[in-house]
């Protein structure tokens, strides 16, 4: 069984609970597994009017969605190839990636969306929004036609990414990537959820369009869980008050502005709430360094009974620990989560890893590293500290560029272009 057939099986075992969310000011709109299936139906029947075929690339241009979600199972589902682009990019930066694509068609979110892609690309092909494909739902009861049979060696996405070189490259990613890396994820947050029998909360605010929040879409549609989209970054802490999620994924960036905003909450507050939280920061990190106090003890204490415990639950109640990828996350950052009882998994992968190359595991967290390789695959240290990769996530080839895929994939092993350091 591939990873889209575990989908879809997953789906139909939750036709009766939700697994999809978007979280918006005024209330929430959720899909069960069978309502999800219902528009995964509908926008299979939909492409196949409009003529794609097996092997086709077909762009999927939108903001997060659940009908987001639906369009990139129907594509694959019809044996066809996803090429998800973030929404927010500039349209021609968008139709010079979509010439190098060649679509046979353009999914849109909306009519803006599909306005400036005709502008910037008049011989565009068929661009195609959304209410128009979902306009004809599926009743729940109509059964789902199987997916089209697929190969290991079928691609399934094209995802660009500009690397290091900072010129879009479209790396490729097939069947058996996915059959893998799904595998390893799901045996990862079974790490993390331990033996629980309820679906996890997951909440999500990256772009579906980039590779690790791609497998963290389909990782979830794979297990018992509810993920719940943002729609809005300005209010995304209300939405996660909302979703109260188990874990979430984060940039870099998002973990240091949180840091930032509860120290700052802390400090405009004042008082002894703030000069315990101090005190307790300072023992944390002399412990970091092999040193301790009985004061500092004490304050660490009463801090975990008191304030640390109000900023997890402003933070999200059932949150067990956050997930971290796409940058280096610094370690002090790193150790001020830690403080509150908040782990940072962090994750370590470029797009033609299929997104993960090495993950945090929890309870075995070291600030500054990242943690061990997935099953599966070898990593080791080339040149100048180069980081090497092999093994079933390394993806087959750039898309159009064979002289890329050959400078990147040397004697099988990929060259990341990032420097490491492997710990003892």
């Amino acid at each position: 069984m591939n990873f889209l057939e575990n989908i879809l099986g997953h789906l139909r075992q939750s036709s009766d609970r939700p697994v999809l969310q978007e979280v918006h000011a005024d209330g929430v709109l959720a899909a069960t597994g069978g309502e999800l299936l219902s528009q995964i139906q509908t926008a299979r029947s939909f492409l196949r009017q409009a003529g794609l075929k097996k092997g086709d690339r077909c762009v999927l241009l939108a903001s997060n969605s659940i009908r987001w979600a639906a369009m990139n199972l129907a594509i694959i589902a019809e044996g066809s190839i996803v090429v998800p682009l973030y929404s927010r990019q500039s349209p021609d930066e968008l139709a010079a990636m979509m010439k190098d694509s060649d679509p046979i068609m353009i999914c849109c979110g909306d009519v803006s969306l599909r306005t400036n892609i005709i502008r910037s690309w008049p011989e565009a092909p068929a661009c195609h929004i959304f209410k128009e494909i979902f306009s004809t739902a599926v009743p729940l009861e109509v059964s789902v036609d199987p997916p089209l049979p697929l190969a290991d060696n079928d691609p399934v996405a094209i995802i660009y990414t500009s690397g290091t070189s900072g010129e879009p490259k479209g790396v490729i990613l097939k069947v058996a990537n996915l059959n893998h890396m799904l595998h390893c994820t799901t045996a990862r947050l079974n790490l993390l959820m331990g033996r629980r029998k309820a679906p996890e909360k997951v909440f999500h605010y990256a772009p579906f369009c980039f590779a690790a929040s791609w497998i963290l879409l389909l990782s979830c549609l794979s297990r018992p869980s509810l993920l719940s989209l943002s729609t809005d970054l300005a209010n995304i802490a209300n939405e996660l008050r909302h979703a109260a999620p188990d874990y979430f994924l984060n940039v870099p960036v998002m973990l240091e502005r949180m840091r930032a905003k509860i120290e700052e909450q802390l400090a405009v507050r004042g008082g002894p709430v703030f000069w315990m939280f101090r005190a307790a920061q300072r023992e944390w990190m002399r412990r970091a360094e092999g040193g301790t106090s009985r004061t500092g003890e004490f304050s660490l204490a009463l801090a975990r009974m008191t304030v640390f415990r109000a900023i997890r639950k402003r933070l999200g109640p059932n949150l067990k620990a956050l997930v971290c990828g796409s940058a280096p996350l610094p370690p002090e950052t790193q150790q001020f989560f830690l403080m509150l009882g908040l782990p940072v998994l962090q994750v370590y992968g470029l797009t033609e890893t299929t997104a993960i190359c090495t993950m945090d595991t929890p309870g075995s967290i070291r600030p500054g590293w990242v943690g061990t390789a997935i099953e599966g695959i070898e990593m080791k240290l080339g040149e100048r500290d180069e980081i090497l990769i092999r093994g079933p996530n390394v993806f087959p080839g750039y898309w159009n560029r064979p002289e890329a895929t050959c400078e990147a994939i040397r004697d099988g092993w990929f060259h990341s272009g990032d420097q490491g350091e492997v710990s003892a």
